[in-house]
């Protein structure tokens, strides 16, 4: 066999191999959960908190089962999944945020809704993996704007529970 032909056949050969280097546990949604991690779980998260919505503690639970479908390849599976995420919404806080004098009187010029969500996470497969941990996001209101208006505008309070959910999710199976 020629110097040639043997540089051939080490090229065809990585060229073989390369796919097989794509095989660990990242992918192109900056995940890094383990091959041996098939399923995931979501407890309902009660509503603790109190003062909110109604429909807080079903939505939370929904848009976190929602967000680690569209973002991984597991499975969905009602209870002791490979991954299993539960806990509760332990604030609904709404206070001003920017205090403003007008008229000699002290008035918000922002009011700030902040949400806290305490997660407990347990990865079977990896246990040194488990934390258990208090996740917050806030989202600024127009000082005119009431809890009331606000706990009727789904949308923006999905807003700040979808940095929540970004947030488990980074911690748990991105590393982040």
């Amino acid at each position: 066999m020629t110097w040639n032909n043997l540089g051939a056949w080490r090229l065809l050969l990585v060229l073989w191999l390369l796919p097989l280097a794509g095989c660990s546990v990242y992918s192109f949604t900056g995940t890094n959960i383990d091959p041996a991690v098939k399923t995931f779980s979501v407890a309902t998260f009660p509503n603790n908190a109190t003062n909110g919505p109604s429909f807080l503690s079903q939505r939370f639970s929904e848009d976190l089962r929602d967000y680690f479908q569209r973002n991984t390849t597991l499975k969905l599976v009602p209870r002791d999944g490979d991954l299993q995420f539960e806990g509760q919404i332990v604030a609904y806080d709404f206070a001003p945020a920017a205090i403003q004098r007008q008229d000699g009187r002290d008035q918000a010029g922002i009011n700030r809704l902040t949400i806290q969500v305490r997660v407990k996470f347990t990865n079977t497969k990896d246990p040194k993996q488990d934390f258990e941990q208090t996740f917050q996001s806030n989202g600024d209101f127009a000082a005119t704007q009431d809890i009331t208006v606000i706990n009727n505008d789904q949308a923006a309070i999905r807003r700040i529970t979808d940095r929540v959910i970004t947030d488990v999710f980074n911690k748990s199976v991105a590393n982040w």
